[in-house]
């Protein structure tokens, strides 16, 4: 049994680490993450004179105004926000946020030697964002995050259920609405495409194959399909009993939550034993539970 798990079982505060193996694992995805980042914004957003959201996105117009390192500006405007981290997420997010942004804020002044080739600013900004969104999503999938308004999106999902990429979103379209002024349309516009992108890349990359579907079956060979699952899949199997708006028959209606991956073994089990069955697969936002769940690592 690993901390995690022990930790959800036990109700016992969250260990501050849960192996080296994970330490380093995670210090090694908060590095790339970072880098690929930082290769966005200096081989892409700074040449093309894009912006972006969130705090890079003001310590880029600091840069554009003053001249002073992006890299330190980001640092900077992370301070207030560690303070939320401590607060409202915990002990072993603010440490490997404090790790993240430092290691971005190195990727900023340190990687600038990749400088992308591509002239049509549209691909350009899907290019961007497609990185961005990428790197963001590496480091969200370690303990921790490069700080910024990553902290507030983990923060409203852990309190509200709100989707990382959609807090990112929404929140982003706001600030490049006040920092427009020192931008030019076209280049608002490119931006708030790298910003879009990033955010559907951010859902993708934290949520990925991890995704659990929930699943009504209506059969009457409910029994075997039940024991099937149990089986073969491994999942649990709830019983409910209905009625059918009809005939007015009794009916018997198996409700399971599984993962992404193994949907495909759901049908070929319902399909073996009943292929007129009624199946409906749902997505779920979330799900609390050591063995299925899905709830945030943090």
């Amino acid at each position: 049994m690993n901390a995690q798990t022990q930790h959800i079982l036990t109700n016992s505060p969250k260990p501050l680490f849960d192996s080296p193996q994970q330490v380093l694992t995670d210090i090694v995805l908060l590095c790339i993450g970072s880098s690929i980042c930082a290769t966005a914004t200096n081989g892409i957003l700074i040449p093309q004179h894009f912006a972006t959201g969130g705090v890079t996105g003001i310590a880029l117009i600091v840069h554009k105004m003053v001249g002073l390192d992006v890299g330190l500006i980001y640092l900077l405007l992370n301070v207030p926000l560690f303070i939320l981290a401590w607060m409202t997420v915990g002990r072993r997010f603010f440490f490997f946020s404090i790790v993240g942004t430092m290691t971005l804020t190195l990727a900023l002044t340190f990687v600038n030697f990749i400088h992308f080739k591509v002239e049509d600013p549209i691909l350009n900004a899907l290019l961007a964002g497609l990185l961005l969104g990428g790197g963001a999503g590496l480091c969200l999938r370690t303990s921790g995050s490069q700080g910024g308004m990553d902290i507030l999106s983990v923060m409203l999902l852990k309190r509200f259920s709100i989707n990382i990429g959609t807090t990112i979103l929404t929140v982003n379209i706001f600030v490049l609405l006040i920092i427009s002024v020192y931008y030019s349309v076209e280049a608002l516009l490119h931006t708030m495409i790298v910003v879009y992108v990033t955010s559907q890349v951010v859902n993708i990359v934290v949520t990925g194959l991890s995704q659990r579907k929930s699943v009504f079956i209506i059969s009457p060979q409910w029994q075997a399909i039940s024991d099937e699952i149990l089986k073969d899949i491994r999942r649990g199997v709830t019983i409910l009993k209905g009625q059918g708006g009809y005939k007015h028959s009794e009916e018997h209606i198996l409700y399971a939550v599984i993962t992404f991956t193994e949907i495909g073994e759901l049908k070929r089990i319902v399909r073996k034993h009943d292929s007129a069955a009624f199946v409906v697969i749902s997505d779920t936002l979330e799900v609390m539970n050591y063995r299925i769940g899905n709830q945030p690592h943090w």
